[in-house]
């Protein structure tokens, strides 16, 4: 569609310029200088660190809406194999009531200030965040500091939560590409931190008590590994006194007590695959070791990824599509679907194909995965880099629609960078590819 719509553009103009029939606004007559401005032209990403040594970091667009968010620098990873699942269970806990508001309390004033309060655990960070009205932010701010250091953690509710996560479990089983990518983990860091589950295994769900969620908290969560994050209609310096206000006299753990059994990740190789008479299909995960978020390499192989692309036989076009992989599985019924994947942490990452196919046809697709991987080492052409860049910096400038998505990606980028790297620098590194 836009390819046909340039083509009318281009058409149109001399036609108007001749009778003045046609005008085409300045505004539409994009070209590349004016992506730049635009991109230096984005509210910058202001930071301050505390004395606390807790980061606030914020992007003011004047929003009438805002998001706030506490990014906490600890997850599944800075488990052991005995409270594994205890970052997520606290998660979980958080919103079941505190020591001046009951459950019931806490949802009524989020209904009733009409905001949206989540939160979620990823291996390397814990996050709880709000979305309100930007005149609501203090109050936001408030109920976040509450339920993070004032959480009951009551036995009854810890016994409800309990049900609730492995419900939790048991759907996720039965999503055969949660279940690949855990095991494609498992395999990758055998006996490390990175190795385990996000939830944790069932036999630790049944266990795991106030005492454990208690000590998780002391031991993890503190402001030095904290970074409070606003994006919208926020305004920075009211951060700053307000995170001063809410956590000022927490302390908390400091960067030169983790245990270093966090700190390693050893790789041993992944390739999970999942085919069994049972079930119709074939579930199949190959990696390589990748990238962490801040190695030079990281960008590359973002590009690379992208160059691999991904492809459903339910979308149909695989015959006309770039990507030599996706014509390759629609011209010869590869697989049914399959997504190229580049995940990231601190110090290594995965970097990789998942694909769903006939049983009968793994060994072609791999086959055929392996020719592309050693066509990027040796005969890539440079239009196809050059289409990579293109739509790598598309998805990523469209992904930062709306306040909650810039607020995620400020919040994420201080764990991994230190700083929210500007979206002009971004581009710039994507270009030098």
């Amino acid at each position: 569609m836009a390819t046909r719509l340039l083509k009318i553009k281009s058409v149109l103009r001399p036609y108007s310029n001749k009778t003045s029939l046609v005008k085409i606004p300045k505004q539409w007559q994009s070209t590349a200088a004016s992506l730049k401005e635009l991109l230096i032209n984005q509210p910058a990403t202001r930071v301050t660190t505390l004395d606390s040594g807790m980061r606030v970091a914020s992007e003011d667009s004047g929003a009438a809406t805002a998001t706030v968010g506490l990014w906490i620098d600890s997850g599944s990873r800075y488990e052991t194999d005995e409270n594994n699942g205890v970052a997520h269970f606290m998660e979980h806990m958080a919103f079941k009531g505190t020591a001046k508001r009951s459950q019931t309390d806490l949802e009524l004033e989020i209904e009733n200030m009409g905001a949206h309060l989540n939160a979620y655990t990823s291996r390397e960070q814990t996050v709880f965040y709000a979305k309100c009205l930007s005149q609501d932010v203090p109050k936001a701010i408030e109920i976040l500091s509450d339920i993070i250091q004032n959480s009951k953690l009551g036995e009854n509710e810890i016994e409800r939560e309990r049900g609730v996560i492995l419900r939790e479990m048991q759907e996720v089983e039965t999503n055969l590409q949660e279940v690949v990518f855990d095991h494609l983990h498992a395999a990758a860091y055998q006996g490390t931190s990175l190795g385990r589950t996000i939830l944790g295994p069932t036999k630790n769900i049944k266990s795991i008590s106030r005492d454990d969620l208690v000590n998780y908290v002391k031991n993890h969560y503190g402001p030095p590994r904290f970074v409070l994050a606003g994006a919208g209609g926020v305004d920075h310096n009211q951060l700053i006194e307000l995170a001063d206000k809410h956590f000022g006299k927490m302390t908390g753990p400091d960067y030169d007590v983790i245990p270093d059994y966090i700190k390693a990740s050893r790789y041993t190789g992944s390739d999970i695959r999942v085919r069994d008479d049972s079930i119709p299909l074939a579930h199949i995960a190959i990696a390589v070791e990748g990238a962490g978020w801040a190695e030079a390499d990281n960008i590359p192989l973002m590009v690379a990824n992208t160059l691999l692309g991904g492809w459903d036989r339910s979308q149909g076009g695989g015959v006309n599509n770039a990507s030599n992989l996706a014509r390759a599985c629609a011209e010869e019924g590869l697989c049914h679907s399959y997504q190229s994947f580049n995940t990231c942490y601190k110090d290594t990452g995965l970097w990789g194909i998942y694909f769903v196919c006939d049983p009968m046809k793994c060994k072609d697709m791999l086959s055929h995965i392996q020719e592309q991987w050693m066509k990027l080492c040796t005969s890539i052409a440079e239009k196809d880099v050059a289409r990579a860049k293109n739509i790598l910096k598309t998805n990523m400038f469209l992904q930062l629609d709306g306040t909650t998505a810039i607020c995620e990606d400020i919040g994420r980028q201080m764990l991994c960078y230190n700083r929210r790297i500007p979206l002009h620098e971004l581009e710039m590194r994507i270009d030098m590819v």
